[in-house]
């Protein structure tokens, strides 16, 4: 979920005296549920030991739910107003948390180097950090290549839940370098962008 407003973000307008979402609707129901998917997804992937094939596969389960409902709790709340402060703290918190627990479980199973997981982890809370920090200048919009960093981080993530073996392990590696690649070139993008916004709202102070 971006947190943009619905015109912000391509979808309809709302109507003009529209009520302000509330905090019970679906994009955020879907967020919390997102949340909670958390600890059970941890349990899972670090029952038996962490190496069972069948508690791996229930983990990927898990995760697969969490980044579908990141999906669609972001559609709805853009093309229905329901863009509400909760969504906009707990949704890339939630975020987050997913993927940060999936990629911390599998660096402690020794399946995905730790230097991998802290690159992936540094970027994403930094940028959720300096989203943050530039906020009252305006809104970084999500870009095609964070995107496509999105979908590759959780393919790649994914994969290596599943433990997969033969053909399949060497193409989950190479799904992960991209994912790592696309990680480090989009965070670079948004820094650019985040100092350009900066230095444009500095520049415009005196005139108002």
């Amino acid at each position: 979920m971006s947190g943009l407003p619905a015109s912000a973000a391509g979808g309809p307008a709302p109507a003009t005296g529209v009520r302000p979402a509330g905090l019970w609707n679906i994009a955020n129901i879907l967020t919390m549920v997102r949340l909670l998917l958390v600890p059970g997804f941890v349990l899972l992937m670090l029952h038996n030991g962490g190496y069972d094939p069948v508690w791996r596969s229930f983990a990927w389960a898990a995760f697969a739910v969490a980044m579908i409902t990141d999906l669609f709790d972001g559609h709805l709340a853009r093309t229905y107003n329901l863009v509400t402060d909760f969504g906009k703290i707990a949704d890339p918190i939630a975020d987050k948390a997913i993927m940060g627990a999936a990629l911390i479980c599998l660096s402690a199973l020794d399946d995905l180097p730790w230097w991998v997981t802290g690159v992936i982890l540094f970027r994403e809370i930094g940028i959720t950090l300096m989203r943050f920090w530039v906020i009252r200048h305006g809104v970084i919009p999500a870009s095609r290549g964070g995107k496509m960093k999105t979908l590759a981080q959780g393919v790649g993530v994914g994969m290596y839940i599943l433990a997969l073996t033969g053909p399949l392990a060497t193409l989950r590696f190479w799904v992960m370098a991209v994912a790592v690649a696309l990680t480090v070139l989009t965070g670079f993008d948004y820094v650019r962008q985040a100092v350009r916004m900066r230095r444009a709202a500095r520049e415009a102070e005196p005139a108002r």
